[in-house]
């Protein structure tokens, strides 16, 4: 098949300084992303492939010496009820936290969404929790619950009820560190549903007040449908803080009492760097990061689909 003058003449185009220029340009962008990816490589993904490998060995911390167990440690995992138990308190955890966290944020945001005076001060008020480092809130949150002393007991003391030792019983310290995660993680979310919420039409809410929509309708048919695709991102990025949780367990209560508060991160500290135990600690990171990983697909295969996109 010949080819015409003006074909000739776009191919020379395509193969001659309009193709060098795309190299170049795809050669600057990898050399870009070349610190990124050796930081990924070293910090993420070969740890990772280490962690896989030490699942199938008995590795104790600070030994040279390896052995091969096979599946010895995933079978260990169906018969170890500690196990089942801190990935049941992880499961609450994130059932309770995430959906009221973002509820929550929700509500703050379309309340601070307004032009009224002192807005300001008031969005950064809810906000600071998110600023306070991890370890120091964990320690106030201590002194608030303390069953002696804390303000909180105090007041339920003003009002006439029983006092209740938050982090030292049982029925009541998980639902503790879930009440201080949802304080802390609030604030950042609402950070995040605020900024969508500024980019939604004034003129559609203008014009359901008009036809005389009331505003938790508004609320309901407008505001989350065209915000849906923020909330999809601040979902799948509570999931991924509900399952790192440990710093608050750490600081609060060391997984107690009775194992009521021990989570599935802090069951692999226990694990590796207490017990020393690297081959069964690494076997448990890696459930955890495949329990992660499929709940994070189940989330955007039930929520992806519903979420809202301007121009679609």
């Amino acid at each position: 098949m010949r080819l015409n003058r003006q074909d000739s003449k776009r191919i020379a185009m395509v193969t001659g300084p309009a193709l060098r220029a795309r190299v170049s340009e795809a050669g600057l962008a990898y050399l870009l992303l070349l610190p990124s990816l050796v930081f990924l490589a070293t910090f993420t993904y070969w740890p990772i492939l280490r962690s896989i490998y030490f699942s199938f060995h008995d590795v104790v911390l600070g030994s040279n010496k390896i052995y091969f167990l096979g599946f010895e440690n995933y079978e260990r995992l169906w018969t170890d009820k500690l196990f089942w138990k801190s990935l049941g308190n992880t499961v609450f955890y994130t059932l309770v936290t995430i959906p009221c966290a973002i509820t929550v944020a929700l509500l703050l945001a379309v309340a601070l969404d307004s032009k009224l005076r002192g807005m300001t001060f008031y969005r950064s008020a809810f906000f600071y929790p998110v600023m306070i480092p991890s370890v120091a809130a964990g320690m106030v949150w201590v002194f608030l619950y303390a069953p002696g002393y804390g303000p909180i007991n105090s007041a339920i003391a003003a009002l006439g009820l029983p006092k209740v030792e938050w982090l030292y019983d049982a029925r009541w310290a998980l639902p503790a560190i879930i009440f201080m995660s949802i304080w802390k993680y609030a604030g950042y979310f609402m950070l995040i549903l605020l900024a969508a919420l500024q980019m939604i039409p004034a003129d559609l809410h203008e014009a359901a007040k008009l036809d005389g929509v009331s505003a938790i309708d508004r609320l309901i048919h407008i505001t989350v449908p065209l915000i849906s695709p923020t909330l999809y991102f601040v979902i799948i990025i509570g999931l991924l803080h509900s399952y790192q949780i440990f710093d608050y367990v750490y600081v609060m209560t060391q997984g107690g009492p009775a194992d009521a508060t021990n989570v599935l991160t802090f069951y692999i500290y226990q694990n590796g760097f207490q017990y020393q135990d690297i081959g069964y600690a690494s076997t448990l990171a890696n459930v955890l990061l495949l329990f992660v990983g499929g709940l994070i697909t189940l989330v955007a295969l039930v929520f992806g689909r519903r979420v809202h996109y301007l121009g679609r």
